[in-house]
């Protein structure tokens, strides 16, 4: 425990939320594995401010398995923290920080684990996987999985930390991220025959979206009892419109995430919600020509789906001592695995509870658990054959 702590501290002093790098945390984990000799490969985006890593450890051979987790964490910005969101303290036999549940706990244990993996002569590898930018729609993730699936030898099994308490997870709902921008006229606002209200138009838009939460809340997927809520859902996340109270605003913007169940088509929602934007984008128009609504994609990622037989369900299984799979309502990278080909689930330390609120924290049971986990998995790779 005192090596995770160690490399949790670090992790969680880099300050990686979204908007920002993550190249310094990158460059440490680069560092510590090139310290046993272990080389890391990076898969950057455009304009290198931000980088996905992975390495492999062991023989560079078929049957291993890909240990994923993201580098970013959730912004910190007017939430009630009682310690600095980017200092681990340890408490009540907890680790608090920022991205001490989501999920530099599970990172942590991933690399503090790196010399037993060494020591245990592995007959096929572990592929550490990092990713940037999950929390925005697993962005980063895109480049990576396209990436190893191209270079790494085939895999037997890829584990998503995501924290579902040790729990094996394999179903979880997809993830479409949009941005609404939208232009309208200015005008002092006793002269609303001059002008054209952005925000007026973003409120029907939102209306729109809000009526088909109620919708979505009033037919559950009923067949999936594990998964809280069981209902596709609806977020706008942020709003910024207007410049005072007496002008007419010119711009509004607004972000929506929407996460949905297996049973409901997004893209169905999506195309409604587009129709709509564009009939309310016309009644702006017929007042004034240069009026305009643009809702665009920002990211999205495939939901998880169970799998018929899936291997990396039987193995966590047996390694969390867990009898059966459950459902989770938020998005990760697995599906984009499991799109590629790959047998995956999701299962790691922690609580998605106590996941993006002020005061994070993960409980150090919890990452004996996970650590736990990841001793099996080296003694399963260190056997002569695969399963």
């Amino acid at each position: 425990m005192t090596n995770i702590k160690k490399i949790l501290a670090t992790l969680i002093s880099f300050d990686t939320v979204s908007r920002h790098s993550n190249l310094a945390l990158t460059d440490y984990v680069q560092s510590y594995l090139a310290e046993f000799g272990i080389q890391s490969k990076l898969v950057p985006n455009e304009d290198h401010t931000k980088t996905n890593l992975y390495a492999t450890i062991g023989p560079n051979v078929e049957g291993g398995i890909i240990l994923s987790g993201h580098t970013d964490v959730v912004p910190v910005d007017g939430q009630d923290w009682h310690t600095d969101p980017f200092t681990l303290v340890e408490k009540d036999d907890k680790y608090y920080g920022r991205g001490s549940c989501d999920m530099k706990g599970f990172l942590a244990i991933c690399l503090a684990a790196v010399p037993a993996m060494i020591e245990a002569d592995l007959k096929r590898p572990i592929h550490l996987c990092f990713s940037y930018d999950e929390e925005i729609g697993c962005v980063g993730a895109v480049d990576l999985v396209a990436e190893i699936a191209s270079n790494l030898p085939a895999v037997d099994a890829v584990f998503v930390g995501e924290p579902t308490s040790m729990q094996v997870a394999n179903l979880h709902k997809s993830v479409h991220s949009l941005s609404t921008k939208i232009t309208g006229v200015e005008a002092h606002s006793s002269k609303l025959n001059l002008g054209v209200s952005a925000n007026f138009a973003a409120a029907k838009l939102m209306t729109f979206l809000s009526d088909a939460l109620d919708e979505f809340r009033a037919n559950p997927q009923r067949d999936i009892t594990s998964l809280e809520p069981n209902y596709s859902t609806i977020n706008i996340g942020t709003i910024q419109g207007g410049t005072a109270n007496n002008i007419i605003p010119k711009h509004c913007e607004f972000s929506v995430d929407l996460r949905s169940v297996p049973k409901d088509d997004p893209h169905t929602c999506i195309h409604s919600y587009r129709q709509f934007g564009e009939t309310v984008e016309r009644q702006m128009q017929d007042q004034n020509p240069i009026c305009k609504i643009e809702i665009d994609d920002r990211a999205s990622a495939p939901g998880l789906s169970p799998e018929e037989n899936g291997l990396a369900e039987s193995l966590a299984l047996q390694w969390s001592d867990n009898r059966e799979a459950i459902a989770v309502a938020y998005g990760t990278e697995a599906g984009l695995f499991q799109k590629a080909g790959y047998s995956t689930i999701v299962c790691g330390p922690g609580s998605i509870d106590q996941a993006h609120k002020p005061n994070e924290y993960i409980e150090k049971a919890q990452v004996e658990k996970c650590a736990r986990f990841i001793e099996q998995l080296i003694q399963h790779l260190s056997q002569s054959s695969a399963s």
